[in-house]
């Protein structure tokens, strides 16, 4: 369900780097969530850094929703970039399994594979 990379880029660069090919790739980022900062504004230790990018397109989540608005609770789609161990990963959900389990639409199929295709290469330039 997960696919994750090693990055041989710094968190910063990592995080830095993803946004343009997002952009480039027809998806906007919609929010960056710093999962890290947060705990460590709350004074919870956490030794390393995590980002995670909300990304959507409004034409394919409207194709989403028309075919089962339920599906809404499965959006906007995640990017991710995290450190562990001092190494830099970048990971994302897979639609197509993740959406497969939610419906059985050969529509949505098809939608979901473009999409976890397009996150891959996403993934991919960016590490």
């Amino acid at each position: 369900m997960y696919y994750i990379v090693d990055s041989d880029k710094s968190f910063y660069e990592a995080t830095t780097d993803l946004v343009p090919v997002i952009q480039r790739l027809g998806l906007n980022v919609l929010q960056v969530h710093d999962l890290g900062g947060m705990l460590d504004s709350k004074d919870i230790e956490f030794d390393d850094e995590c980002q995670v990018f909300e990304i959507g397109n409004p034409r394919l989540v409207e194709k989403v929703l028309a075919i089962d608005t339920h599906l809404s609770a499965a959006l906007p789609w995640r990017i991710s970039v995290y450190t562990e161990n001092g190494n830099t990963k970048i990971a994302a959900l897979r639609p197509a399994p993740m959406f497969a389990a939610l419906s059985s639409d050969a529509a949505l199929a098809k939608l979901a594979q473009d999409l976890e295709e397009k996150l891959i290469q996403i993934v991919h330039e960016t590490r």
